[in-house]
């Protein structure tokens, strides 16, 4: 099986017609076979792309890239209910599960399931197989070991991460709202003040994390190039890219170039690190140590 290459779903608040240039130009250059879209971080933000929805999914449908519709992280209210039902109701496409409450709704029919759901070990991937789950993206923090394991069962196809800032946790609670004095309700969108995540630094003035409405991510961008190898070796065949405020055509033909051994990691490394700007890599979980580390 050729490698597959996955654009994840946006995750932060950028203007309605950046958000569908963005896409526009992912269909028309990136070398990327699959798609993800969706609101799945804050509900509230949801309103402002819906209405490019269609015209994005005919421009990647057309461009020959399949769909696959991304459902909120953590649903609880009618509105994270809403955005559920509305991918639900759209029968043509793939629906990703990023929340175990979505998988009741998508048992038995096919579907994907996010990285925000703890698939940690092979029963679990069976289990989630059983109910209809074609494909897992598995969490982050799983180290090669891990992946391994899962990657050698006969289903689902498992996906992994290899560009973007590590997902970290979701919380009820909106944090980037309250940095900005505000109430989750009277937000403002102040996620918006932010389009690659408000840093969060430690007291001696380190970047630590990001974080993104309720979401909270890594500061580095997570990326591994220079695993892609050992990674298809354990017989991973699918590797995701996670949208960040950088060129994403140019970092998904990096990876195209790397999978189909048409550029070597190192070469692609160094293009990496300007395409990254001052933002720092990590790939420390992939290799058993914590996130933030670069091996």
């Amino acid at each position: 099986m050729k490698p597959v290459l996955t654009l994840g779903p946006h995750l932060y608040h950028w203007p309605a017609d950046e958000w569908r240039d963005f896409y526009f130009r992912i269909a028309d250059e990136a070398p990327v076979e699959s798609v993800c879209i969706g609101e799945i971080v804050c509900p509230k933000r949801a309103p402002f792309t819906l209405p490019h929805y269609e015209a994005v999914i005919a421009r990647l449908c057309a461009a020959g890239k399949e769909v696959v519709l991304s459902t909120p992280v953590l649903i609880v209210d009618d509105r994270d209910v809403a955005l559920l039902q509305g991918a639900l109701a759209m029968e043509d496409f793939l629906v990703e599960a990023n929340d175990v409450a979505a998988l009741a709704l998508l048992s038995g029919r096919p579907h994907a399931v996010g990285p925000y759901v703890n698939t940690y070990n092979r029963a679990t991937a069976v289990r989630l197989a059983a109910g209809g789950a074609v494909r897992v993206t598995v969490p982050v923090e799983l180290p090669a070991e891990s992946i391994g394991l899962l990657a050698g069962l006969p289903a689902p196809d498992i996906e992994v991460q290899v560009f973007g800032r590590w997902p970290l946790a979701v919380s009820a609670r909106c944090y980037h709202a309250r940095a900005y004095g505000r109430s989750k309700d009277a937000c403002l969108y102040a996620c918006g003040e932010d389009p690659d995540g408000l840093p969060v630094d430690t007291l001696d003035g380190e970047h630590f994390l990001a974080v993104n409405g309720v979401q909270t991510l890594s500061s580095s961008y997570g990326c591994l190039l220079r695993e892609l190898g050992r990674l298809r070796q354990s017989g991973v065949r699918r590797f995701r890219l996670s949208p960040q405020r950088t060129d994403m055509v140019a970092i998904a033909k990096l990876y195209r170039g790397v999978l189909d051994d048409q550029l070597s990691a190192e070469e692609a490394w160094v293009s990496m690190e300007c395409l990254a700007n001052a933002v720092s890599l990590s790939n420390g979980f992939f290799h058993g140590h914590e996130g933030v580390r670069l091996v």
